[in-house]
């Protein structure tokens, strides 16, 4: 076989990359080693930044986004009983649109089918060959059957576990990681959310977060151990818990039911540098993990494609370098500002196991500046609406 962009990993942004070149006349065939029942199935975030809103726009997919998408012009923040609100699109002139990782995923599924766009699903030893030279190649199994794909770029869009970032030799890349000494205990329920808006929460107890996908499916956070595992909390230990951590006035309103989903995901901030080798450049998850604070990973990897998607356009229709020459540079100088956002606001809601009586009322100091001033307040919202590209 042979194409022009061979892309690894047929989650979200290497759809939205497959779907973005297709509008534009270049081939791609996407590999990914799941069945899409189960990509369909993770449960991810639901906060999109203005940015992939119109990259799903341009790639044809944004009906459904638009139809059934909740617009945010806000958020709430709260420490102990207090709460206070940050208005996004009073300071920044647009919102945030809450729309589910999964439903995003499943209108570029959607596209690609009705585009003819050839996706190998549960694809087996995916190696890449060449990626530093003029003609790169992928060799696979799919049903026991050995594959290849002559190509001329490839895309790492699978994941932090993925074989692309692995195939750069260690003597070229640079990794950065912060682990965080706690993780994040999330259960998706049948319930209508507590508010209309997403509720950030600082608590004695450790960080929560309520949000949603729709009017009737809430996602709820609290912050947990590293030790714990899902067995260790009952759905009813988690909503008294939830409870603990947010405002009272909020939590008398809350609406419980059993959970659908239950799962505990660590934190990690994590940057590998540079994003490209040759011919193989990395997206999304493959180069860059942020904590959930903050909603970025999506959307991060969003403007990875973005970058990506200019680069192969400007290649194949003027035969410059100059966009895919650049695309680490300018990916990564937009991550950094992601990453550094995540860090932020993870550090301003969550308890640490270190801090000091000091660090605490710092925190408390910081939460309260931000409630009071309008230019931290206008800083957060260009960051959680998004950055421009």
């Amino acid at each position: 076989m042979k194409t022009r962009i061979v892309i690894i990993g047929g989650g979200p942004s290497g759809l939205l990359l497959s779907q973005l070149l297709h509008r534009r006349g270049i081939d791609s065939i996407v590999l990914e080693r799941k069945t899409k029942d189960y990509v369909l199935s993770r449960i991810r975030a639901g906060v999109l930044e203005r940015g992939i809103v119109k990259l799903m726009e341009e790639a044809g997919c944004a009906d459904r986004l638009h139809a059934e998408g909740i617009p945010h012009d806000g958020t709430l923040v709260s420490y102990g009983d207090e709460m206070f609100r940050v208005d996004f699109t009073e300071l920044t002139g647009t919102p945030v649109m809450v729309y589910g990782q999964t439903e995003v995923t499943r209108d570029l599924y959607e596209a690609r089918e009705k585009a003819g766009g050839r996706i190998d699903f549960e694809v087996e030893d995916v190696q890449i060959h060449g990626a530093d030279s003029d003609a790169p190649y992928v060799t696979y199994t799919v049903g026991g059957e050995a594959q290849r794909i002559d190509c001329d770029f490839i895309a790492g869009c699978d994941g932090f576990h993925g074989v692309s970032r692995q195939t750069i030799p260690l003597s070229v890349r640079t990794e950065y990681e912060k682990v965080y000494p706690f993780g994040w205990l999330g259960i998706l329920s049948e319930t209508p959310p507590v508010s209309e808006e997403l509720i950030y929460a600082n608590s004695s107890r450790g960080f929560a977060l309520c949000s949603m996908r729709n009017p009737q499916l809430s996602r709820y956070y609290i912050q947990c151990s590293l030790s714990d595992s899902v067995n260790d909390w009952t759905d009813d230990a988690f909503w008294q818990e939830l409870k603990r951590r947010i405002p009272s006035d909020v939590a008398d309103k809350l609406v419980t039911g059993p959970s659908i989903e239950k799962s505990i995901a660590p934190l990690r901030s994590f940057v590998t540098e540079p994003m490209r080798w040759g011919r193989l450049f990395l997206c999304g998850d493959a180069a860059h993990i942020v904590p959930p604070t903050g909603a970025k990973g999506l959307n991060t990897a969003a403007s990875d494609v973005h970058y990506l998607h200019e680069g192969l356009c400007q290649f194949y229709e003027t035969g410059s370098n100059e966009g895919i020459d650049r695309y680490s540079e300018k990916a990564l100088s937009r991550v950094w500002k992601a990453e550094r956002f995540s860090w932020w606001f993870s550090s301003l809601l969550h308890r640490y196991p270190d801090q000091s009586p000091f660090d605490l009322k710092m925190q408390i100091a910081e939460l309260e500046f931000l409630r009071s001033n309008k230019a931290a307040q206008k800083a957060m919202a260009e960051n959680y609406v998004g950055l421009p590209y």
